[in-house]
Formats: C-alpha cells, structure tokens, sequence
C-alpha cells in the first residue's frame, strides 16, 4: 500500500538519477559551511515538505531546482534506502530518463551553483560527488534499463 492509498511510509526526502545518452543530470551544491556536503555535487532532490508522497517530493524538488514539470510515470525505478543522513527514516532514490527537449527547457533555481549533464562514469569517479548517491547510480546501472 502506498502513502497515496492511505499507507504510512517514513522518509526524509527523495532523489533521483535522470540519465540522457549517457549522461547524469546533476549540479554543484553551494559552498556554504551550513550545508551538508557543501561545493559537493549532487543529484536533484530534497526534504519531504508535510504529507509529500516520494513522489510528490521528488517531482516538486525537480520544479523548483530545475524547472522541469515530469509526470510521476517517468520516474520508473524507485528504492527506499538508509538516510543519507543518518536517523531512522529512510531515504527514497529514484531513477528515469529526460529527453533532449526536456534538458533544453531546464531554467536552474536558486540552490547550487551551476548544472550540467555530467559524463555518468565522471559523476561514478569524481573526488566531489557525494558518495552515497554515487552507490546509488551504481545500482541503478546494474538494471538492465539503465545499464
């Protein structure tokens, strides 16, 4: 049963790896003390905001961090995962595909410094991505959709 349903589901938060021909929608964290995993780069996604579903967090955070309106049928791979940080409720990653005009159409927030479609291989092996999202694209990359 799902939260929309009328489960209960605990989680923090949600992210997601959106692939395009071999690349990875990701972005360049802030540099600020405050933040975890500041000038890290990350993968979009955020904080559940009230009684958000995974999806609702997921897709909300894509609005407002880079513009993207997507429906709930592009996310096509879900799996709930230990918090990136740390405490009992679980984090949800999710995983799907962007087409070329949805990638021309990105308008980048105000969080992070830039965006790129990054080389997946160079956000796998880069010294500045955060490591628990890179053990997630790995396992996204052992589907048979993905790989």
């Amino acid at each position: 049963m799902t939260a929309r349903e009328g489960g209960h589901l605990d989680f923090i938060g949600a992210k997601a790896a959106f692939f395009h021909a071999g690349r990875l929608l990701t972005y360049l964290r802030d540099d600020s003390p405050d933040l975890p995993w500041p000038a890290m780069w990350d993968l979009p996604g955020g904080g559940r905001e009230g009684g958000e579903t995974p999806e609702d967090c997921l897709l909300r955070e894509m609005d407002e961090e880079f513009g993207l309106r997507l429906p709930p049928d592009r996310l096509t791979y879900r799996r709930d995962w230990p918090s990136m940080a740390g405490g009992p409720q679980s984090g949800v990653f999710f995983a799907g595909h962007l087409r070329a005009h949805e990638i021309a159409a990105i308008r980048f927030g105000t969080e992070g410094q830039n965006w790129q479609m990054m080389e997946t291989e160079a956000f796998l092996s880069h010294p500045r991505a955060i490591p628990a999202l890179v053990a997630r694209v790995q396992a996204v990359l052992r589907l048979p959709d993905f790989g």
